[in-house]
Order: structure tokens, then C-alpha cells, then sequence
């Protein structure tokens, strides 16, 4: 069981991306961490500062695009190497809606340019002119996760990867696929704003597990009563049937998640 210790949470960016309340992961992650006695140390590292070998968790958020552009080139050319290899020395990672899209392999711009990524993800991301914005809950490997959608980038996923999970209300990845976010070992991308974490206790201590058997491969954690996080999920089991279907579907893409439904997670 957890106990007296430490977790060390690097979140990148944070004053360029962290936009609709995105730093509430950070907090969520250092609440849980502290509710188990252990010690959250958070290390905000922006566009010139140094990643730190010492880091269990990373996250990244979202921001606006000017915003996202200022720091395209510092996460890629100079953080890049860096956070690879925290993330092959073991540790957890978690990127949101923006940050996810710098993961991938590029951004297209409405104009045709190609804006690279690092490439974390087996992705890509196309401008839109439409965004895809509301209420987004998704199944997944965790069990329901819930949050907020707004993007208007739309993220395709490579052949066999893995998405976070499968679309029950909202839009996803790209309004046509039915996916949402994505799973790379022990690194998550998604769309889901809210703040993601605070809402989705499982999820936030799957992020805190995997980061702290980088030292502790043995590590467990108590569990937790998680009534009040489980009670922000109730709004999305009255949602009426006509709202779960994308207005940017196919029909053949509706009939084909309604035929898949049982057998997602």
C-alpha cells in the first residue's frame, strides 16, 4: 500500500495550456496523491526550463492555437528527447485536447501546412472550420469517463491503435469514428476538458499508479470512497437517445456503433 512517500508531477506549459480549467487535472492528481500520504511534488516547466529526470507523471493541456504554436517547436525540437525518455525510464503521461494533438504525428492546417508533432501518438490532426463542442462521455478501459468537449481539429488514429475508448454521448476524436483519445503505454491522450481527472477517480489513480511503480514496481494504492466524483456522471445517464448520435456521423457510421455497442468495454 501507499504510504510515506512522494510523486513528482511535471505539468508542461502552464501558462501557455491550460485553458477550460485543465490545471484541475494537476490538482486531482496531487489530491489523491496526498489523500494516500504521500507527498505530491509539482514542477511547472515552461518553454525554456530544464524536464527534470525525476519526474513520475507529465501532463499537458490545451490552449488556445496561437497559444499552441508559441510552444509546437520548444516541445518538439527541445523538450521532445527529453520527454521520450521519461516516458521510457516509466513515466505516466496524460495530454489534453491541444497537448494531444502536439503528441501526434502533425497538425494540418486549413491552408494544407504541416505543422509537426513528436510523434508520441500513432496519430494525426486536421483543422476544421466546425468545431465539436458539448458534453462527451466515453467507454473505456476505466469503466465510464466523462468531461467537455470543444476542438475543431480533427484526430485520426493509425491503424490498431488503441483509443482511449469508444463514444457513448458526444463527438470524439473526429465526430465520424466513434473513438476518443488514445492509449500508448502508459501515455493518454484526450479531448475531454471538465477537468478530466477530478471527475474520473479511476483513471487519475491508474496515472498515479503506473508513475510510481517507476520506483516502486510493487506499489499499490488504497482505495478510496469516490461517491462525489461518481455523482458528476449522473447528468450524462439522462441524456436523450437523439443527442447521443453526431450530426457529423454517416448513417452507416450510427447503424455501425449501434450494431457495436455490446461488445465495446
Amino acid at each position: 500500500m501507499a504510504g510515506r512517500g512522494h510523486v513528482t508531477i511535471g505539468w508542461l506549459y502552464p501558462a501557455a495550456l491550460s485553458t477550460y480549467g485543465d490545471r484541475g487535472n494537476v490538482l486531482a492528481l496531487a489530491q489523491r496523491a496526498r489523500w494516500r500520504g504521500l507527498e505530491p511534488r509539482v514542477v511547472k516547466i515552461d518553454q525554456y526550463d530544464p524536464m527534470p529526470e525525476t519526474l513520475d507523471i507529465m501532463f499537458i493541456g490545451g490552449g488556445q492555437d496561437k497559444a499552441q504554436a508559441q510552444v509546437a517547436h520548444t516541445l518538439t525540437d527541445t523538450h521532445g528527447p527529453a520527454l521520450r525518455d521519461r516516458i521510457d525510464g516509466g513515466a505516466a503521461l496524460l495530454a489534453i485536447c491541444g497537448g494531444y494533438q502536439l503528441l501526434c504525428h502533425e497538425y494540418v492546417t486549413l491552408g494544407g501546412e504541416s505543422i509537426p508533432g513528436l510523434g508520441i501518438f500513432d496519430a494525426v490532426t486536421r483543422a476544421s472550420r466546425v468545431r465539436l463542442v458539448g458534453d462527451l462521455s466515453v467507454r473505456t478501459r476505466w469503466g465510464e469517463v466523462v468531461g467537455f468537449e470543444n476542438h475543431s481539429g480533427r484526430t485520426y488514429l493509425g491503424a490498431g491503435v488503441e483509443p482511449m475508448g469508444w463514444v457513448a454521448t458526444g463527438q470524439g476524436n473526429n465526430g465520424e469514428d466513434e473513438t476518443e483519445g488514445v492509449v500508448c503505454g502508459r501515455a493518454v491522450g484526450s479531448y475531454l476538458h471538465g477537468a478530466l481527472l477530478p471527475r474520473n477517480p479511476e483513471l487519475t489513480d491508474w496515472l498515479l499508479l503506473e508513475g510510481l511503480r517507476r520506483r516502486q514496481p510493487t506499489i499499490e494504492l488504497e482505495p478510496l470512497t469516490n461517491d462525489w466524483e461518481r455523482a458528476t456522471h449522473e447528468p450524462f445517464h439522462h441524456v436523450h437517445p437523439a443527442r447521443r448520435q453526431s450530426p457529423h456521423r454517416s448513417q452507416a457510421a450510427q447503424r455501425r456503433a449501434a450494431a457495436q455497442t455490446s461488445t465495446r468495454p
